[in-house]
């Protein structure tokens, strides 16, 4: 039995599926299972998954959706480790082998690493996520409310005895999606996460800013350069994380005998409800956002924990610039602190998915 199992959740992604794949399979250590769950592919992904062999295990599914992909791997995983790699992403050679190491050093539930954050091509944007690190007891500031700073789901690896005990997730019509959201924050009520402070994989960014803000419609009309995920604009998210902590809530207390508080704080999801409300807004609309509205949002700054006090006065000083007249540099600033690709210069480089 080998230590690692490296889950590959793919829904007509492809295009970057070999990679993915290739990816997992050519790990220093030599020693993980690659196992692929397809949730009801219509593209070449069945093709592609066929081509590994006996390399690889693959489990093909009608489409349900990330959580009844995550509940369907956890069924057959009979290593003490896993990694959930998005189908899109991928690992460095030394990844597995750097994750056992930590694992081995305490007594750890996950191991998080940072994320490259690639183009389409794969080539790095000089932005790696997250750009916060988070504290060893998150479990404890996550009772209190606090989303600890996590990367995307390819950047953590479990101790699957202890996401048993979160997983299986109910699979429900408004609940198919974000099953890393659990995992991610499940874990941590079970133990101690390792950070480790070094990027071990790529997170790839295949959609530019603009064509997901096409799909999304904010009050203050568009909001190309302030998204940052794939699949769904940063208001979207915002608004389903409360749903999926709600759901989080009921896990955790059915499950794990732990009560919740009934709203979280995460400087991610405020920033989503900042921008869309203040991006290319009228003076008066800015005005009316910081008298009125910025509370929770001035809240995730200021008493953030996971944050140095240089980096709240930093973030505080930017909000600020939204009060000025010109339209240009509160527009600026709201880009700047929604997108860490525009601080790095490559929003508008990264090519649009062309599905």
């Amino acid at each position: 039995m080998s230590n690692m199992t490296v889950v590959i959740c793919n829904y007509n992604y492809g295009e970057y599926l070999r990679c993915a794949i290739d990816s997992a399979l050519t790990q220093t250590v030599g020693a993980a299972q690659v196992l692929v769950v397809d949730d009801g592919s219509t593209d070449d992904s069945h093709d592609i998954i066929q081509s590994y062999g006996e390399r690889i295990t693959a489990i093909f599914q009608e489409n349900g959706g990330q959580v009844a992909a995550y509940n369907r791997a956890l069924e057959q995983i009979d290593s003490p480790y896993v990694i959930f790699l998005d189908a899109d992403d991928l690992l460095y050679a030394d990844t597995v082998s750097r994750v056992i190491a930590a694992f081995a050093s305490g007594d750890y539930v996950k191991v998080q690493f940072k994320l490259d954050v690639v183009t389409h091509e794969g080539d790095k944007t000089g932005v790696t996520v997250p750009q916060t690190t988070a504290v060893a007891d998150c479990g404890k500031l996550l009772r209190a409310g606090w989303l600890y700073p996590s990367p995307p789901g390819s950047g953590n690896a479990y101790r699957v005895a202890a996401l048993k005990r979160i997983f299986p997730i109910p699979v429900t019509s408004d609940n198919r999606h974000g099953a890393d959201f659990y995992a991610i924050y499940g874990i941590a009520l079970l133990g101690h996460v390792c950070m480790l402070d070094l990027p071990l994989g790529g997170y790839r960014v295949h959609r530019s800013a603009a064509s997901i803000a096409n799909g999304a419609s904010g009050a203050n009309g568009s909001t190309a350069q302030l998204a940052f995920s794939n699949s769904e604009g940063p208001l979207a998210l915002a608004r389903k994380a409360a749903l999926r902590w709600s759901t989080l809530r009921v896990v955790a207390q059915e499950r794990l005998g732990e009560t919740l508080p009934v709203a979280f704080f995460d400087f991610s999801t405020e920033k989503a409800h900042f921008a869309d409300r203040l991006y290319q807004a009228s003076l008066a609309r800015r005005w009316r956002w910081f008298v009125l509205e910025s509370g929770s949002y001035f809240h995730t700054v200021l008493a953030n924990p996971f944050w140095s006090m240089r980096k709240k006065l930093a973030v505080s000083c930017l909000t600020g610039l939204c009060l000025i007249p010109l339209t240009s540099v509160s527009d600026r600033a709201v880009r700047y602190i929604a997108n860490p690709l525009t601080r790095a210069g490559r929003v508008g480089k990264l090519q649009p998915d062309a599905r």
